[in-house]
């Protein structure tokens, strides 16, 4: 199970989000919000609230109560770089069998090294 300060991390850097933004919204400084994701820092319960606002994820996600959350599910909106979940399908349907079998391996591979 990931840490809060790294589960706030990966949510942030998934949606393409600086800290600065991330610190402006919940209103402390950069630094401040620097401190929670390295460790330094106690993230407070007010901040895992508005956090789950902003990123549209349960408290239980954040918490590692639950761990359904997908990440940024809409086809359109911007995955990784300027790669959109629609990108990354449609370049899938193109794969045969035997490739999404490999790749399916893959991912595998990686999920049991995290």
């Amino acid at each position: 199970m990931k840490e809060l300060r790294v589960l706030i991390r990966d949510l942030r850097e998934d949606n393409d989000i600086k800290q600065k933004t991330v610190s402006e919204y919940l209103g402390v400084s950069q630094q401040t919000y620097s401190n929670y994701e390295n460790g330094y820092r106690d993230i407070p319960i007010w901040v895992v609230t508005k956090l789950a606002q902003f990123y549209k994820v349960s408290t239980d996600y954040l918490l590692g109560a639950d761990t359904s959350y997908l990440g940024n599910t809409n086809l359109h909106n911007t995955y990784l770089g300027d790669v959109t979940l629609h990108d990354v399908v449609y370049d899938l349907q193109k794969f045969d069998a035997r490739e999404r079998r490999d790749l399916l391996r893959y991912i595998k591979f990686l999920k049991s090294i995290d």
